[in-house]
């Protein structure tokens, strides 16, 4: 396996990387793994958003005076955050160009600002931090922001937790994809193998859940014989991709939630912890259904609680 490729024909690993920064801790964590991440000669944009003073501020104190101030400190910071940023990023062998995103030129909200950034970027790849007290950034793992980054954003989306310093400084070496046999699912792990270098270990899991939500009408023998006989399939049809990848460092395995008081994210959680995951891989929904993968419940609460920087592929990616 190349740097960019592997052998069975899988994506080539993202060359036009957008990084969303504030001045937040969130924003040096994406910041320092992007730099492990990006590929020699890619394009890196650092980006970040300065809002409307008009949609923060009361309206009872919306004069001309306060709204131009509060205007040119938006700007300050969003100019201050790229400059610090550029100056942080630690690589020669990348063009490197920023951009400030004035909310009250443009219109709209955070969200459409990123999101119609990306999209006339062209970027393959979407970065930011997650931080859940400071920065306008750990808005994107709360409630309507991340969902509506599941829905609208069509190039993955890389969320980089502050919790565990240490693995946002290095590349990724352990790489655990969750699937669940979907063809999204199938997508994120495609996408998710362009990061794997010739020394990586690759895992892939499929989570039994034994909690049986469905129990009043299916008994909870017969869904779990269901699962793990379409759990088995999924992982036959994947181990062939991961021993391209790594074939000497990869495995895959059936995992299963406790049966009561579980759940999938939390398995996911635990397996990523115990088998100490650098990156965790997976769609933004699946086989299961849109209420269960996308983002505000099993994806959602992975990105709340994980340590290791979590990779989304949206099922719109190609």
């Amino acid at each position: 396996m190349n740097d960019d490729t592997i052998s069975n024909g899988a994506p080539i690993r993202p060359r036009r990387i957008l990084i969303a920064t504030d001045l937040s801790a969130a924003s040096q964590a994406a910041l320092n793994f992007a730099s492990k991440i990006s590929p020699p000669g890619s394009d890196v944009r650092i980006v970040s958003v300065a809002e409307n003073p008009r949609t923060l501020i009361p309206l009872g104190s919306s004069s001309a005076a306060v709204l131009d101030t509060a205007r040119q400190e938006l700007l300050q910071d969003a100019t201050s955050a790229v400059t610090r940023a550029s100056a942080d990023f630690a690589r020669t062998d990348v063009r490197l160009d920023t951009d400030v995103i004035d909310l009250e030129k443009r219109g709209g909200d955070l969200v459409h600002g990123l999101l119609d950034c990306a999209h006339a970027w062209r970027a393959d790849l979407l970065v930011l931090g997650a931080d859940e007290h400071h920065g306008w950034l750990s808005r994107w793992v709360n409630g309507t922001v991340s969902e509506s980054l599941a829905k609208l954003s069509h190039c993955p989306t890389l969320i980089v937790p502050t919790r565990d310093k240490a693995r946002v400084h290095r590349t990724p070496e352990r790489i655990l994809f969750a699937i669940d046999g979907s063809e999204p699912a199938l997508q994120a792990l495609r996408f998710g193998l362009t990061f794997a270098t010739r020394d990586a270990e690759l895992r892939a899991i499929y989570v039994v859940d034994r909690a049986g939500q469905f129990t009043d009408i299916v008994p909870v023998d017969v869904l779990e014989d269901a699962f793990i006989e379409q759990g088995e399939r999924a992982l036959k049809d994947v181990r062939p991709m991961l021993e391209a990848a790594c074939p000497h460092h990869s495995t895959a395995a059936l995992i299963s939630t406790a049966k009561v008081r579980d759940d999938v994210a939390q398995a996911i959680l635990r397996e990523a912890e115990k088998w100490r995951a650098d990156l965790i891989v997976m769609g933004s929904h699946g086989r299961r259904g849109i209420a269960r993968w996308l983002l505000g419940s099993v994806a959602g609460r992975v990105a709340h609680a994980t340590h290791a920087p979590l990779l989304l592929v949206n099922s719109t990616h190609t």
